[in-house]
């Protein structure tokens, strides 16, 4: 068991979610980690930009320090991953969603959006990009089958 870093928590973590769980299920646990996560991950983009960051910068921030835990969030909680196999995927979904959100973040801060306001607006579309690319690198189908 780690005793720092991302795991030394969620190896503490007993809300192992079954193989045979039906698609509701997933949604809610996913949706749950989701609320964990975004909470994290705009607190950490909320302090960086009152710290003086530029907002891209805070995406940055964002991004690398939740990517970890996050994905032990989702392994361990919503999709019942074991391990560290499909990590590099998660992370290529990651910079993926990561780059879509950091191009949406550039075109409001355009139109004078502030950006507190404007990663606020972006939420909701980077938790439907999650769930359709996260959920498919850990295994999830859609349609409510498990490969």
């Amino acid at each position: 068991m780690p005793l720092y870093g991302p795991g030394a928590m969620m190896s503490r973590v007993r809300i192992m979610p079954s193989q045979a769980q039906s698609t509701g299920e997933t949604v809610l646990r996913f949706l749950a980690a989701g609320v964990a996560n975004t909470a994290v991950g705009y607190g950490i983009y909320l302090v960086a930009v009152i710290a003086g960051a530029a907002p891209q910068l805070a995406l940055i921030l964002q991004f690398v320090l939740g990517a970890l835990w996050n994905y032990q969030l989702h392994a361990r909680m919503v999709f019942a991953v074991e391990g560290w196999r499909r990590l590099p995927a998660y992370i290529g979904s990651y910079l993926l969603i990561y780059a879509a959100n950091a191009l949406a973040l550039r075109l409001l801060l355009a139109q004078g959006v502030g950006p507190l306001v404007a990663q606020l607006v972006l939420l909701p579309f980077v938790v439907l990009a999650s769930w359709l690319l996260i959920g498919r690198v850990m295994g999830f189908r859609h349609r409510g089958v498990r490969r």
